[in-house]
């Protein structure tokens, strides 16, 4: 059996017949679009996160950039954010005609570094948009004082952060909205897509209910354009309202797994070798993946496939060093840490229902290879 890093599979077996339960529910329910399950999520969403609103959307992208547009974002805006991230992130911002403009990463915890933010905002820059990366909340106090400093927005990427702290307050509040993503692997993942934003300005709200359908306030009545068709799947929304019940089950799970892989590699760490994730003083890790670090990455990952162990980059290539955002002027060797750790990082299986021997398999391959090296 081939090990990967994910599998929603174990989970669908101890859940089947809750989430077929809710296919039937929404199945005979007489209402497909926009009904009683989506409209169910979006509260209890936001009741789980102690804002105002929530606005299910079609997926993590869309939540991004329809964010982008509720907050004024539009044509030559400049956002400043990190490339080292998923490409989504980069694709919402650039969608709205806007431009992304580049910071780059702390080495400790591959996060935005808030000590670089200030220097790249112009009299363009529009929004702040910092990415709770693969668990971890970015340090929000000092974007806070520079978002105030300069009248700037703060829109936080929460797609890998799903229940994360910092310092008590939890993802997708810190900010004037705040995006996320159910694709199938997130903390919180849909059996298919899904999106939604958090946001407690009930003015954002209400352009993020018109962008989603089509810029319309009533049905066949544009008041805003442009408009998307980006509503949230009743079926996804139903599943995600009943996962959403087990989140911090699912949290638990994948710190436990994060425990074991820190008793099982701890030993192996040091100059030239293993790096484990770090959790910041004041963040409540969820691990949505678990990345680790080493000099001769490409050799371990080669040695581990021969052993039935395909593992996962996040990310391999840079935003900006992809051919698709050339046109942004980046180069090679304007984000040095960013570019250093996407030779060195890749992910461990990481999943709730990750069995235990599974891991046990994976531990002792990658300590067998480490040794070999």
């Amino acid at each position: 059996m081939t090990i990967r890093v994910w599998d929603y599979l174990p989970e669908y077996e101890k859940e089947r017949d809750d989430l077929l339960a809710a296919v039937e529910q929404v199945f005979s329910s007489g209402q497909l679009v926009l009904g009683g399950s989506v409209r169910g999520f979006e509260e209890e969403f936001a009741r789980y996160h102690g804002t105002g609103f929530c606005t299910g959307v079609d997926n993590g992208t869309n939540a991004l950039a329809l964010a982008l547009e509720a907050l004024g974002v539009g044509p030559g805006d400049e956002v400043v954010t990190v490339a080292n991230t998923a490409a989504p992130t980069v694709v919402a911002i650039v969608s709205t005609g806007a431009v992304p403009v580049f910071v780059d990463v702390r080495e400790k915890d591959f996060l935005i570094d808030t000590d670089r933010v200030e220097a790249a905002i112009t009299p363009r820059t529009k929004v702040l948009l910092p990415v709770h990366l693969y668990g971890q909340c970015a340090d929000m106090a000092p974007l806070e004082r520079i978002a105030r400093r300069h009248g700037l927005k703060i829109l936080e990427d929460c797609a890998q952060a799903h229940g994360a702290r910092h310092h008590g307050r939890i993802a997708g509040t810190m900010g004037d909205a705040a995006a996320f993503s159910f694709y199938p692997t997130k903390v919180l993942g849909a059996y298919g897509d899904g999106g939604a934003v958090l946001t407690d300005d009930e003015e954002t709200d209400r352009a993020l209910r018109q962008l989603r359908y089509y810029g319309m306030d009533r049905t066949y009545y544009v008041v805003r354009t442009p408009g998307h068709n980006a509503r949230l799947d009743e079926v996804q929304a139903e599943i995600l309202r009943r996962k959403l019940g087990r989140l911090d089950s699912y949290i638990e799970g994948r710190r436990a797994v994060a425990r074991r892989y820190e008793e099982g590699l701890g030993d192996l760490t040091g100059p030239g070798g293993l790096v484990l994730p770090s959790v910041n003083e004041g963040n409540d890790h969820v691990h949505y993946v678990y990345v680790v670090r080493h000099p001769r990455r490409d050799a371990v990952l080669e040695a581990l496939e021969a052993r039935g162990i395909s593992l996962n980059i996040s990310y391999p290539w840079p935003v900006h060093t992809m051919s698709g955002f050339a046109h942004l002027g980046w180069s090679e060797g304007s984000l040095p840490v960013t570019e250093r750790l996407a030779g060195e990082i890749f992910s461990l299986p990481m999943y709730p229902s990750l069995p235990e021997a599974v891991q046990e398999r994976t531990i002792a391959a990658l300590r067998e290879v480490l040794a070999a090296l």
